[in-house]
Formats: structure tokens, C-alpha cells, sequence
């Protein structure tokens, strides 16, 4: 697979290699009329992220013997401008979350929750702010129209980052702030106390539940199985829907918070 094909993978819209060596950006087939794609073309390696759907830099390689003499320099000039990009990310990040304000969201009236209430940019399009965090330290935030479109800051780092509802309790491992959201309200119900991590992809997912080693797995039921592989991959006990295409919050919404707290308390029983 060549580098245009590598980047058409990851639903990047381009025809022609990129001038080599510099950061370019392209529309995506998700987003056509924004440059949520990223590439970075080196000759016999390249870098590419399409900030929409991928929480991390992709890498392509040739399949050709790499003179590593001439690759190294480059390598490093790469690596110096995604930490340049990740900095500026979490500077961005602090911005956006000094200027919010608490409120109600489309999105999360949507998700089932009227009165729940968010950090909001007030800007045109008024997007919830979910902060993302490695340890205590800020590295970005994941924005949500009120359309449920979501995207990630340029350039931020996303591996290993996540979003915590803290209350002194079991460890529980989701994709999405929704989700955790449904996951809380379920138990709250059974008045069991939590750690919530919303960890924004199933990828991420399993960085975020290394980091800690025990606990429990809420995952997607995608039709591609991405959840449920992440969910194996882990190691923990874990629930998915039942149904494809639904995760924790469709599944909450479609049967209701008892049904879905007997099905969480069933798993954290057994654990």
C-alpha cells in the first residue's frame, strides 16, 4: 500500500503525495468541508491522523530497506513537531476551558439526561467541553456539537488521556462521556460508589485500563466487534449491549435505568 492509498485508509481525502517533510492538512470523507486530516510525508516512512476518528498518529512504512542514517533526523524533527503540536494543544485546551461556562447541552438533553449540565464553549456553535487528562495534567479536550459530532484538538496527545467522575470506587472502563454518564446513573441507583474513565476510543481504552490493572469493562457492541476485542484484549470482567450498533447509553435509554442496573449489578457481582 502506498502512502496516498495509507492515507485514504484512515479517511483522508487525497490524490498526490504532499511536498515531503512538512505537516499538510486534508479534508476527511466524514468531514469533507474541514481539514481533520494530517499527513506528514518522509520519502520511505510517513505520519498521518485524522483527527475526527483517530486518537493517535498512524505511521506508514515502505517496504523497501530504510537507510537509517538519512531516517533518523527526519524521525526526530517529526517527533519534535507533534510534542510542539501537543503543547500547543494543551495551552488551547486551558483557553477554551477558562472561557466555559456550566450548563445545559443539545447533546446531552439527546443522550437522555434534561438536567444534566456541562462545561459549554459559548461561542456560534456552543460545543460541550469534555477536558482530557494524563494524571494531572491537561493535554486537550474532546468538543460535541449539538448534532453529536465530535472532534479532538489538533495536534493534542490523546493515548492515555481520559476524563474521570470520581467518587472512591470501582474502577470502570468506558469509550464515551455519554456512556458514563448512563453508567453513573445506574449506579447511583444502586448506590454503589465508582471511578468512572471515560476513555474517549476502544483503543485508548485499553491504555487507560493498563494503567490501573483491575476493574471492570463497559464496551460498545460495534458491528466491526472493535469494543468487545478491546474489551478481551483488557482481561477484566465486562458487559456489552446486546444489540449491535448500541453502547451503554442506548442500551440504558432503550430499557430503562432498572433493566440496566440489573445488568450492571449482575457483572459487578461476579467480578
Amino acid at each position: 500500500m502506498d502512502f496516498v492509498q495509507f492515507c485514504r485508509a484512515q479517511g483522508i481525502v487525497i490524490d498526490s503525495l504532499p511536498t515531503p517533510g512538512v505537516w499538510r492538512r486534508y479534508p476527511t470523507e466524514d468531514h469533507p468541508r474541514k481539514r481533520n486530516g494530517a499527513v506528514k510525508f518522509m520519502g520511505d516512512h510517513g505520519f498521518v491522523q485524522n483527527h475526527a476518528t483517530q486518537t493517535e498518529v498512524s505511521v506508514w512504512k515502505t517496504d523497501k530497506p530504510v537507510d537509517f542514517k538519512r531516517v533518523t533526523p527526519f524521525i526526530k524533527q517529526a517527533q519534535d513537531d507533534i510534542e510542539r503540536r501537543q503543547t500547543e494543544a494543551a495551552r488551547k485546551a486551558d483557553w477554551i476551558l477558562k472561557q466555559c461556562k456550566i450548563t445545559g447541552h443539545a447533546y446531552l438533553k439527546a443522550k437522555g439526561f434534561e438536567d444534566q449540565t456541562g462545561l459549554v464553549w459559548p461561542t456560534p456553535e456552543a460545543l460541550l467541553v469534555i477536558p482530557m487528562w494524563i494524571g494531572k495534567k491537561l493535554v486537550g479536550c474532546q468538543l460535541i456539537d449539538d448534532q453529536g459530532g465530535k472532534k479532538f484538538l489538533c495536534g493534542q496527545r490523546t493515548a492515555g488521556a481520559e476524563f474521570i467522575f470520581d467518587n472512591k470506587g470501582t474502577h470502570i472502563f468506558s469509550e464515551g462521556f455519554a456512556t458514563a454518564l448512563s453508567i453513573r446513573a445506574v449506579l447511583k441507583s444502586l448506590k454503589k460508589t465508582y471511578t468512572l474513565h471515560v476513555c474517549f476510543s476502544a483503543g485508548n481504552m485499553e491504555k487507560v485500563a493498563a494503567v490501573y490493572g483491575k476493574g471492570i469493562v463497559v464496551a460498545d457492541n460495534d458491528e466491526s466487534k472493535t469494543g468487545e476485542l478491546s474489551a478481551q484484549r483488557i482481561g477484566l470482567p465486562y458487559f456489552m449491549p446486546p444489540k449491535v450498533g448500541q453502547d451503554f447509553n442506548d442500551f440504558h435509554r432503550e430499557v430503562g435505568l432498572l433493566r440496566a442496573s440489573f445488568a450492571l449489578d449482575k457483572l459487578l457481582r461476579a467480578r
